[in-house]
């Protein structure tokens, strides 16, 4: 296909029918409106302007040369569009971007057809658009995204609440506090960021308020029917991020409309994804919406309905540049056959073993293990990843099966199945799949998590008896992964994983019955290798001036003599300046965990966040601050906002709320 001339409109105002003005950038092919061509929306609340620009004008470029027009609209309270943001994919949000589709869609330089896209937020919004059958949107492509917005989220997991909550509540009310920018919406700029500043609602509050799967989740969780989502789906994930399950629960609930591509990486775009080996994603979306926007060929349809790839061993490391393995393809996926594995009277993981285990198990773990978890949302291939397990094991129960003669390939998720009883009415349970390679380096495979008040659901928690035996099930998370010969399959379970999920009021002791024990892990049946390309750009992200420089820390802290562990994260972009349109911005996020040995009620969050947004002679500054800590039947939030201009105090506001807790 011949490139085609396009041209960048920097700003359009498109205006909704209860009279709030968007702002969308628009990559245009040149002669549109002689030669209509098709559209692709990308709705986000992170700023067109500078937030998502690097990977707008790695992309977008790239649609436009195709014939592919690309829209990238602000959310409403964003950026530069009009208005206040009201949550997380809510109604409006959702109205909202029926209104931009159809507007699109009548556009003298459109030819009606129109996709939708977009990565973590974009991704969540494509798909609840499309179940709302819009009638001109024929295609989504939804990355690191979520059809089940309770438990493969955020937020919760498996009725655990995820560290991950606080940071994305103090991260949100840090973007939503910086400011619109002057050259654009001109001098209103101060009105329509102070109206921001005096009404954005904390996230936290919200989803602290629905600690049990209700109808606030289902909202928007399309697994709720999938029977009726209308348009063909590319779901795309990666090993190395919270939402590698979305994929593959996509082609299971919709088989005849979605199609999955999970590679290695963190939480990041697949053409400049870190581990490498990363995947020609422009290749990939532009036969994509060729088909379905258009009727350009079967490419796309005919891709196998899963491709994935298979880790092979990779090794903890202060940075994964790439990670071993190969990719495979499957051309239609059935639930996979399980390898169920047991404890024989040795205590070994085995398959069919001789002789059951007898016997119980005594664990309580202490309150702080979980450090080596790395972090549920991952933008970087470094400390954010999980490191050695035999940090976190030492205070786990741990076994694990003989050395490997042969490989063991597995693709789907384990399953734990497991009897116990505690003495406490709320426990939570923490399982992880571990590598154990032959120098005893311990790589995490997969893991799951369960407040065991959730055993039978999510919708109506029942809290434990204490003393009495109560049968239950994890589900670990999606993986593909090849066991090498030499190596060990190991089980880690523990009572804690902090700060990755926050612990209930009571230090639990669970008491396991061995014999019942029983995990599972789903071996890849019938697959073929296959050779997926590489992008064509190895650095295809556009350089911006760098102001001054930024940094990225994690580190533990454990008080000795007080018995106190804190866990700290700093990250720090530096201040940037987007060469065109001269706006500079700088994020800092300063984050500490802290929990006592003993004590589950003394665990604290603290997110602190600084936002600079500048050009020559103007400048606005934010600092937000988000808080969590509890004491055994409540949540205690607070949220705080600073704001300056020119180095004048414009706004600040502390709030303050508690929350009961619910079965946690």
């Amino acid at each position: 296909m011949t490139e085609r001339n396009f041209t960048v409109i920097e700003n359009e105002w498109i205006y909704l029918k209860d009279g709030t003005r968007l702002a969308a950038r628009i990559w245009m092919p040149d002669d549109a409106t002689s030669a209509p061509v098709p559209a692709v929306l990308e709705f986000l609340p992170y700023r067109k302007r500078i937030g998502t620009a690097p990977r707008d004008e790695s992309t977008y470029p790239v649609f436009a040369a195709a014939g592919i027009a690309g829209v990238r609209v602000d959310i409403r309270g964003s950026g530069e569009s009009d208005g206040v943001i009201d949550g997380e994919y809510t109604p409006l949000e959702l109205a909202n971007a029926l209104e931009l589709i159809e507007w699109i869609a009548s556009q003298p330089w459109s030819n009606g057809s129109v996709g939708m896209m977009g990565i973590s937020w974009g991704g969540f919004n494509c798909l609840q658009v499309a179940a709302l059958k819009p009638p001109a949107l024929k295609a989504v492509i939804s990355i690191a995204s979520t059809v089940d917005r309770y438990n493969d989220d955020i937020h919760y997991k498996n009725g655990t609440q995820l560290a991950a909550q606080l940071s994305w509540a103090g991260t949100m009310l840090a973007y939503q506090s910086r400011s619109p920018d002057p050259a654009v919406v001109g001098e209103r700029w101060k009105e329509m960021w102070l109206e921001r500043l005096e009404n954005e609602p904390f996230f936290m509050e919200d989803w602290l308020s629905h600690q049990r799967r209700d109808d606030f989740w289902r909202h928007g969780s399309i697994c709720e029917d999938f029977d009726s989502f209308p348009v063909p789906a590319l779901v795309i994930a990666g090993w190395a991020d919270g939402y590698r399950n979305t994929p593959l629960k996509a082609v299971e609930g919709m088989p005849g409309k979605a199609k999955a591509l999970i590679g290695p990486w963190v939480h990041k775009y697949p053409h400049f994804a870190y581990p490498k080996p990363r995947a020609d994603f422009h290749g990939e979306a532009i036969a994509w919406w060729n088909r379905w926007l258009r009727d350009g060929g079967d490419a796309a349809e005919e891709t196998p309905q899963v491709r994935a790839f298979i880790l092979d061993g990779p090794r903890p490391a202060l940075w994964r540049e790439s990670d071993p393995g190969y990719w495979v393809a499957k051309d239609r996926w059935a639930a996979p056959a399980m390898l169920e594995l047991q404890l024989d009277e040795a205590h070994r993981l085995v398959a069919s073993p001789q002789q059951r285990a007898a016997g119980r198990a005594l664990l309580r773990s202490p309150l702080d293990t979980g450090t080596a978890a790395g972090e549920w949302f991952t933008s970087s291939p470094d400390a954010e990843l999980a490191g050695d397990q035999r940090t976190d094991d030492a205070g786990s129960l741990v076994v694990e099966g003989d050395v490997l003669d042969d490989e063991l390939v597995i693709l789907g998720r384990p399953v734990l199945r497991i009897r116990l009883a505690s003495d406490s009415p709320l426990a939570n349970l923490a399982v992880r799949l571990v590598d154990v390679h032959p120098d005893g380096t311990a790589t995490r495979v997969s893991y799951g998590v369960l407040n065991l008040a959730h055993r039978n659901g999510n919708a109506q928690p029942e809290p434990l008896t204490p003393g009495e035996d109560h049968a239950c099930a994890v589900e670990l998370d999606a993986c593909g992964y090849r066991f090498a010969p030499g190596h060990r399959i190991r089980l880690s379970i523990s009572t804690a994983y902090w700060p990755t999920i926050l612990p209930p009021p009571f230090d639990a002791k669970l008491d396991i019955d061995l014999s019942a024990l029983a995990f599972s892990l789903p071996l890849i049946g019938a697959h073929e290798r296959i050779d997926l390309p590489a992008p064509p750009n190895p650095d295809p992200l556009p350089k911006y001036e760098p102001v001054s420089p930024g940094e990225s820390r994690r580190w533990v802290e454990r008080d000795l003599q007080n018995g106190v562990t804190r866990y700290r994260i700093v990250d720090d972009g530096g201040l940037n300046r987007h060469p065109k349109n001269g706006l500079a911005s700088r994020d800092r996020r300063d984050e500490t965990w802290t929990i006592a040995a003993n004590d589950p009620l003394s665990m604290t969050g603290e997110t602190r966040w600084t936002c600079v947004l500048s050009r020559e002679g103007w400048e606005t500054v934010t600092h937000c601050v988000s808080t969590i800590a509890c004491d055994e039947g409540h949540w205690l939030i607070s949220d705080s906002v600073d704001a300056s201009h020119d180095g004048e105090t414009v706004f600040s506001r502390r709030r303050e709320r508690r929350i009961p807790r619910d079965h946690m």
